[in-house]
């Protein structure tokens, strides 16, 4: 049980470096599932599989800026 709490507390900050101009449009809904829709925006996320997963398909529009 205590696994669990420890993961409900780890976070991710993200920072959007790249312009969905010209993108597919399947990475230009992940963008905006993340939260990020303008450069330079950053967005701290619960670390989970299914938001490291939507990182991990835009991560050349995207930066990881901390882990906690």
């Amino acid at each position: 049980m205590a696994k669990k709490a420890e993961a409900a507390n780890k976070t991710i900050t993200i920072e959007q470096i790249g312009s969905p101009i010209r993108r597919p449009e399947v990475q230009r809904k992940t963008l905006i599932g993340l939260g990020l829709n303008k450069l330079h925006r950053t967005r701290t996320l619960e670390d989970t599989p299914s938001v490291r997963g939507m990182i991990r398909a835009v991560q050349h529009l995207v930066r990881i800026v901390d882990e906690k």
